[in-house]
């Protein structure tokens, strides 16, 4: 009869422990149908201010890691009794007290790496729990308010930007790509004034700070300044449109569009002559915005140059350079002369003309994609977002490194920042518009189904403080421009 060797026999004694072991990890799983359903009943039961489903989820996430924890538990006891047979065999063999220690020291160092092991898959485990559980916070305790109020339709081609009025009456302008601007009714949606005098894609519109006069830049190579008169129709009833939180997010099909042909309007009186025009750029000009006080505008251009122009004169006062590949975005401080241009070459530059007799420049290098445009706040602080799918905040006063950081899914287009909520609104070329506060924190998702959001990319955003009824805008590539009514609540903003 053949008598089995050591080394047979510990194989076969391995062999069925893995196997216990399999069938007990068996054992757990087909209980855990009924122990969650036990757990939940008693959830149900529970006195607790949480919502039902809250808590529903909070046990969800909470069972997978105890999964998790049980599973390396029992690893860990399986380990512990092969280093005991080990230990026995050792013993058995009579081994010399060299042999011995050279045994201790492989099974110290084996044992030494299956605790390694464990321990990083408890970390991987606990960060990846935690992040769950975060996001589920996140998720559940955004309590913002969106609410879509009115479409503005009239465009035949994309919208590139989108202002409103900082004077009486308060109208919203539009910039497209099929060679024209449009002023709109705020409250009816109706199209109240139409700008034709250039000849390619308007790419930009800004309001004077205290006159009825629009900035535009457009693909023409030119900027044009042109008055306006216009008179409010009497305000419409709000469509009643349910109060939709703003973490809506119904993906639909391109095809649930409709194919038909967006029709203009018929009705709209239109101006075709500027009282300004200004010439001397070398490439497409794709924006332009006004100085403090409104007698200079600032222009940026594909030319990789941003001119400074007198409004009075039309003369070119400053050209500025430094970029080394085409300007994307320029926009100027609301209190103060200070300068910011967004370039394609990865950075954007401020420019400080408080000194008459110096014009500093400051470059920065934050990004590692297209610099889509840098706004100013109120505050001392810059925002910029770029292609890199990251937005970042800066202090004017320390702009060594950015004070926050957002990272996103998506590239980042023209965005704005309120400046009495000091809320962040991000249109992205996914078609999404999320909002953040200065630290970073996502606050809300603008809704997105098949029945209201934009079906394009999304270009442009931009807030209205003394609207009472739309205080956010965004426009884009569907060739519509909407407005939106934001409730943020205060404690969402102080987090």
């Amino acid at each position: 009869m053949p008598v089995e060797s050591g080394s047979s026999a510990a194989a076969r004694q391995a062999k069925q422990k893995r196997k216990s072991h399999s069938l007990s990890i068996r054992r757990t799983n087909s209980t855990e149908q009924e122990r969650f359903g036990l757990q939940r009943d008693m959830l149900e039961g529970q006195d607790s201010k949480l919502p039902l489903s809250m808590r529903s989820n909070l046990l969800d996430l909470f069972s997978q890691i105890e999964r998790e924890f049980e599973n390396l538990y029992i690893e860990n006891l399986e380990l512990r009794r092969e280093m005991e047979t080990l230990n026995d065999r050792l013993a058995a063999d009579g081994q010399t007290l060299e042999g011995a220690d050279l045994a201790k020291g492989a099974l110290k160092t084996k044992a030494s790496h299956s605790t390694s092991q464990l321990s990083q898959k408890l970390k991987t485990t606990y960060k990846a729990s935690t992040s769950k559980i975060v996001s589920s916070f996140k998720a559940t305790t955004s309590r913002a308010v969106c609410q879509l109020v009115r479409e503005y339709v009239g465009h035949r081609d994309g919208i590139w930007d989108l202002s409103v009025s900082r004077t009486q009456p308060v109208v919203l302008g539009t910039a497209s790509a099929d060679h024209s601007a449009m002023l709109w009714s705020i409250e009816t949606g109706k199209c109240l004034l139409k700008y034709v005098g250039h000849q390619g894609s308007v790419n930009s519109i800004k309001f004077h700070p205290t006159e009825q006069m629009a900035l535009t830049a457009s693909g023409d190579q030119t900027a044009h300044i042109w008055r306006y008169m216009v008179q409010l129709p009497t305000p419409q009833p709000v469509a009643d449109v349910s109060q939709t939180p703003c973490e809506d997010d119904v993906e639909f099909s391109d095809k649930d569009e409709a194919d038909g042909e967006v029709e203009g309007p018929n009705d709209c009186p239109s101006v075709r002559l500027a009282t300004t025009t200004l010439r001397s750029h070398q490439g497409v000009v794709i924006a332009a915005d006004w100085l403090l006080g409104g007698k200079q505008v600032v222009t940026a251009s594909w030319d990789r140059a941003a001119n400074l122009y007198d409004v009075e004169t039309s003369e070119l006062v400053h050209s500025l350079t430094g970029h080394d590949q085409e300007l994307t975005h320029c926009c100027t401080h609301p209190t103060q002369r200070l300068v910011v241009t967004s370039s394609r070459d990865t950075t954007f530059r401020l420019w400080d003309f408080r000194d008459p007799s110096i014009h500093s420049v400051n470059v920065f290098q934050g990004h590692t994609d297209t610099v889509t445009s840098a706004v100013f706040t109120v505050g001392d602080n810059v925002v910029s977002g770029s292609d890199d799918r990251t937005v970042k905040v800066w202090d004017l006063k320390n702009m060594r490194s950015p004070i926050a950081t957002i990272r996103t899914d998506s590239a980042v287009n023209r965005i704005s920042v309120s400046v009495t909520q000091k809320v962040i609104a991000l249109p992205h070329d996914n078609r999404q518009v999320r909002l953040f506060d200065m630290s970073g924190v996502r606050l809300a998702r603008l809704p997105r189904s098949n029945r209201q959001g934009h079906r394009r990319m999304v270009c442009c955003s931009a807030w209205c403080e003394d609207n009472a009824t739309c205080n956010l805008f965004t426009c884009g590539f569907d060739r519509q421009a909407i407005g939106w009514n934001i409730n943020i609540p205060a404690l969402l903003q102080e987090k």
